[in-house]
């Protein structure tokens, strides 16, 4: 094999171990609070191993990115005044002040907007946020974000930095390239069109206004309304997709889905009053 290889003579145990909550593979079958219990075995596997090199990548590109446009790395305090920001603070007791609080760092706001009028005309940070709010598929209590300041700059100005700093981390990171700059959409646009501000684009689904065929029918949930709109999607669901659709609507606050299908006919709730 090439490798060393050793002839045992004696073997001595100096230290029992006690048999692992589970097995220590890449395809582990442990579930992920045992995992998280027992965190120091499962780091051992390669493929946490490679998250961590990722995260490293990732920032070693970024802060490579911007020392090249002279911004400035300013780490700034977690412990701070409790500030009107958009989520609770963390409270943290004062040993010599009793009865009063220090609270931990929502964002950086206050302290980057002190180096911009100090005359740091470019800045950025791995800001550590710390928010007590509730856990949601895009929040949680702690997260690092990339904060970024730059003074006298214009909105093309931001544009361009975020849009060249993103080409070189996925160049980087995953030997990814992607041209710039990238597609832009009116947020106007993107409610009409999506009906949310951060769209999928790889979904190639776009609403549509069907005010002026809906309301020539004759019925009244139509005419009724000011404006009519739907999804087209080409393809043929089961009466029990749609039903599944429905209460997906339903969970949002919505009395019921309206919908309308064609393979040979028209078929729907209210197909007989178009």
């Amino acid at each position: 094999t090439g490798e060393i290889e050793v002839e045992t003579e004696d073997i001595s145990i100096v230290s029992s171990s006690l048999t692992p909550p589970f097995v220590i593979e890449e395809d582990v079958k442990a579930l992920e609070e045992l995992r998280l219990k027992y965190r120091y075995l499962d780091l051992r596997r390669r493929t946490m191993l490679n998250h961590f090199i990722t995260r490293h990548t990732v920032i070693q590109s970024i802060r490579n990115f911007l020392s090249k446009r002279d911004f400035l790395e300013v780490e700034t305090p977690i412990l701070a005044k409790t500030t009107p920001e958009g989520a609770r603070d963390f409270l943290v007791p004062s040993r010599m002040e009793k009865g009063k609080f220090y609270a931990l760092a929502q964002s950086p706001q206050i302290y980057k907007q002190i180096l911009m009028v100090s005359g740091f005309d470019r800045y950025y940070q791995f800001a550590k946020c710390l928010r007590d709010e509730d856990m949601r598929g895009d929040r949680q209590l702690e997260h690092t974000q990339i904060d970024i300041e730059m003074s006298f700059v214009n909105e093309e100005d931001i544009y361009s930095l975020t849009e060249e700093m993103m080409k070189q981390l996925l160049l980087d990171v995953l030997g990814i390239k992607i041209s710039v700059p990238f597609q832009r959409i009116e947020y106007a646009d993107s409610i009409e069109k999506y009906g949310t501000d951060k769209p999928d684009m790889r979904i190639p689904l776009e609403i549509s206004d069907l005010t002026s065929v809906a309301k020539t029918g004759s019925f009244r949930v139509f005419n009724d309304s000011s404006f009519i709109k739907g999804i087209k999607i080409m393809e043929t669901f089961s009466r029990k997709a749609i039903d599944d659709l429905e209460n997906v609507v339903k969970k949002t606050g919505a009395p019921g889905l309206l919908w309308l299908t064609r393979k040979d006919v028209y078929k729907g709730p209210f197909v007989n009053t178009l």
